[in-house]
Parts: structure tokens; C-alpha cells; sequence
């Protein structure tokens, strides 16, 4: 039986950091989404007084289904919490909610990394579903003709495409944390230790984001070293 010593070696490890970390993102949230807050505020409620308070009147906000589907869509202008956050008048939920907000300020402020991940978003499309089929294509016709290498070549620039965006994604979560805690902050919602709970919430979810890089960068380097190997014996 065949192993993919590169799998088992590069991407393997970080799939189960990806893995982990979701799983720690659900359970912080858990555990402090059960504790209501002092001042009883839902997560709507604080998104709709940070957004007010910012001139953001015009964004609207969505009831969505599940656990953690929270999101902001910009180009219909909507914040969308899920069931678990928009009634939860815990710390959690509330800083889940203003997280989204956090990217609506950036869109509203012109934040730089934003505008450069929008920019990028059509070739990613494209990336992401062509990068892999590409690389095999490539490798199979290459018992052919090494000219056809020059596709999997092709498909290792668009997949690195993929990894610049997931990139680009980590510092625009990370401030768009940091936007959220500040306007919680200032707006008065929540007292300081229980801040300090939607820090805790807020990194576990930032982590998930840390891991899909190391997934995506390992298997990267995983496509990189099979390509360039081929070549060599070529």
C-alpha cells in the first residue's frame, strides 16, 4: 500500500492543529456563552449601539441559523448572527456580534488589508478550484511530454494565490478583534472582566484562522517538493 510520506509529514500535523482549534473555539464559546452578562445586552443589541454609534445605521442585521455562522456580508451592506449569538445576552455573544461590526468599521474606514483582499478574491475563486486539478493533470501528462509540467507549475501559483488570501485574512481578523473590544470598551456594554472573556472567546476564534494558514502553507510546500521532484528526475 501506497503512503504519502509528504502528507503524513507536512500537512497531516497542521490538519490537526486546524482540527483542534475548531474544536477549542466551540468550547470557550460554550463555556462563556452560558454567563449573562451584568448589563444583560443581547449580541444584537451591542452590534446595533456600535453601529449606531459609528454613523452605521444603514447596515442591517440578519437572524441566520446555527452555532458560530455569524458574518458580515458587505456587499449587501447586512451583519448576519446566528442563533447561538443575537439573543445571548452573555460576554461571548456580544463579542462575537461586535467582531462582525469590527469588519464593517474597517469596510466604512477604507482599512487598507481589506480593500487588498477584495481585490484578490476573483483569482482565489479561481484558484481554489482549479490550483489542485491543475497539479494533477500536470503530473499525469508529464509521462508524455515535460512540457506538460509547466501546468502543475501553473497550479502551485494559483494555489499559492489561495495562501497570500488566507494570509492577508489573519491581521484583518486579529484588528477586526481588536475594533470589537475597543468599541465594547467605549460604548460601555460589558465591565472590564468580562472584556476580558470576549479576549479569551475572540482568540480561540482567531486560532482557527492561524491553522488554516498552516494548512494551506504546508501544503504548499507539500505540492512544491512533489513538482520540483518530478522535475529532478526528469
Amino acid at each position: 500500500m501506497y503512503l504519502d510520506w509528504s502528507y503524513i509529514i507536512l500537512v497531516l500535523p497542521a490538519v490537526i492543529f486546524a482540527m483542534a482549534a475548531s474544536a477549542r473555539v466551540s468550547s470557550v464559546y460554550r463555556k462563556y456563552s452560558d454567563q449573562r452578562s451584568r448589563r444583560g445586552i443581547t449580541g444584537a443589541q451591542a452590534a446595533r449601539r456600535i453601529l449606531d454609534a459609528n454613523g452605521l445605521g444603514n447596515v442591517r442585521l440578519e437572524r441566520v441559523p446555527g452555532e458560530l455562522t455569524d458574518h458580515y456580508d458587505p456587499k449587501a451592506n447586512i451583519i448576519r448572527l446566528s442563533d447561538s449569538v443575537y439573543d445571548n445576552p452573555s460576554a461571548a455573544a456580544v463579542g462575537i456580534a461586535c467582531h462582525e461590526v469590527g469588519h464593517a468599521l474597517q469596510y466604512a474606514s477604507g482599512y487598507q488589508p481589506i480593500k487588498l483582499r477584495m481585490a484578490i478574491i476573483p483569482v482565489t475563486q479561481i484558484g481554489s478550484k482549479l490550483a489542485i486539478p491543475l497539479v494533477m493533470i500536470g503530473l499525469i501528462l508529464d509521462a508524455l511530454s515535460g512540457m506538460f509540467l509547466s501546468l502543475a507549475y501553473v497550479g502551485i501559483v494559483l494555489f499559492a494565490l489561495c495562501t497570500v488570501f488566507q494570509l492577508i485574512t489573519l491581521p484583518i481578523e486579529y484588528n477586526a478583534s481588536n475594533r470589537a473590544r475597543e468599541q465594547i470598551s467605549a460604548c460601555g456594554l460589558l465591565y472590564d472582566d468580562e472584556i476580558k472573556d470576549v479576549r479569551k472567546v475572540l482568540n480561540a476564534a482567531a486560532l482557527t484562522y492561524v491553522a488554516s494558514l498552516a494548512v494551506s502553507l504546508m501544503q504548499l510546500l507539500r505540492l512544491l517538493l512533489i513538482v520540483s521532484g518530478r522535475r529532478s528526475r526528469d
